[in-house]
């Protein structure tokens, strides 16, 4: 395990009596959203692979941003870093091929923290995963310097794009100050597929369909349509080939969202929810603000867009070795994937700035533990939820 961010024992248990006396002052945290295993016994900490809302101290602190400064001061030459552009997907289909669907496991906590992904009366199928615990479940590859929980999502970054050609090609509009009516009517005499459904839920880089599938399984008997794409035709071929997935529910097709002409199969001001785990962060930070801005055309209003990533210091970023970084808090790992580490405000003024409004925007703080080398980690993961707002009324 990499010494980078691992406590001994002893440190363990005094940065913890701090914590467990601050929660008794404070009546505890709640128990949602983030989970609610808190860690007030010191004994207790290799009793789970996760503790859910663990506070910093103020050396913890300026450790991570020393390491974060020292990992950092070496960039990439910027004449060398066009190769990440283009040959990402070529790394993530040559991924897919290796592993196919049997590296990661589906998502059972997505309904916990996003139940804005069911529609009215919807039960989920996998109420019963913890986040903590799936985020630290998966196995390390072999020799890769790469973060397991969030390898697969470091996948929509721009590179080619790849046009689905059995798709309708409906272009991006801006859509202000339409009248609802005339959208919806707009829509229902529209040719796409769900057009029928009164529910619709895009998932962008949706890798092999650890996403997709709990979702399909907790929509296939409501009124409600899931579209799911991906820039690599490996991992879509993946998701079609599952024995869950049916066209009457589901709609995956190839798409790099940094292609800034890009079409989609369904018009704008469509959709009720798009959910972003774990992409964004896989794209060059100027990218960034355009692929939200362009995605949230297709919500409609009061639509909601539901985003997870990683957060500023997280371990994963403290354990890049000099010469992986590409610009500020923007680094490539060895096989050529590339990741990017937020803060909240950042967060905030990528989804602002696109005209959305703020419903959460969470920084997600966990102890994660390596139980059979008595070693723990701190995770650092952003958690927003931004809904589209409503056009005025006309005066």
């Amino acid at each position: 395990m990499h010494k980078l961010r691992s406590f001994s024992v002893a440190k363990l248990a005094e940065v913890f009596s701090r914590l467990s006396s601050r929660l008794h002052r404070t009546d505890g945290r709640p128990s949602a959203p983030l989970g609610s295993r808190i860690l007030t016994n010191t004994d207790d900490i290799f009793k789970h692979n996760m503790w859910d809302h663990v506070q910093w101290t103020e050396e913890d602190k300026e450790n991570a941003r020393q390491k974060a400064k020292e990992n950092s001061c070496i960039h990439i030459p910027l004449e060398e870093q066009g190769t990440f552009d283009t040959e990402a997907c070529q790394y993530w289909d040559k991924f897919y091929k290796m592993h196919q669907e049997k590296f990661f496991k589906d998502r059972k906590w997505l309904f916990l923290e996003f139940p804005e992904l069911l529609p009215s009366g919807a039960k989920s199928q996998t109420t019963n995963g913890r986040l903590g615990d799936q985020q630290a479940s998966h196995p390390q590859p072999t020799g890769s310097s790469t973060d397991t929980e969030t390898r697969h999502r470091q996948h929509n970054g721009p590179t080619h794009h790849h046009r689905n050609a059995d798709a309708p090609n409906h272009q991006t509009e801006s859509g202000q100050g339409a009248a609802p009516d005339r959208n919806e009517a707009a829509i229902q005499a529209a040719t796409f597929p769900g057009q029928h459904a009164s529910f619709r839920i895009l998932e962008v880089g949706c890798g092999v369909g650890n996403s997709v599938f709990p979702i399909v399984n907790s929509i296939k008997e409501t009124d409600a349509y899931l579209y799911c794409c991906d820039f690599s035709p490996c991992a879509i071929q993946l998701v079609k080939d599952h024995p869950d997935y049916h066209d009457s529910v589901c709609h995956a097709f190839v798409q790099d969202i940094c292609e800034e002409m890009a079409s989609f199969p369904f018009p704008p001001r469509s959709l009720d929810v798009i959910l972003a785990v774990f992409v964004l962060s896989s794209i060059h930070p100027k990218r960034m603000q355009g692929i939200v801005n362009r995605l949230s055309t297709y919500l409609k209003h009061g639509g909601t867009f539901l985003f997870r990533d990683y957060g500023r210091y997280d371990f994963s970023q403290l354990r890049f070795k000099r010469g992986r970084c590409l610009s500020e808090h923007f680094y490539t790992r060895g096989d050529g994937t590339c990741v990017y580490f937020f803060t909240k405000e950042e967060v905030h003024d990528l989804f602002s700035s696109a005209g959305l409004e703020e419903i959460q925007n969470l920084e997600d703080r966990r102890l994660q533990v390596n139980r059979g080398k008595k070693v723990a980690m701190h995770r650092v993961w952003m958690q927003s939820k931004y809904r589209k707002l409503y056009p005025p009324p006309p005066s």
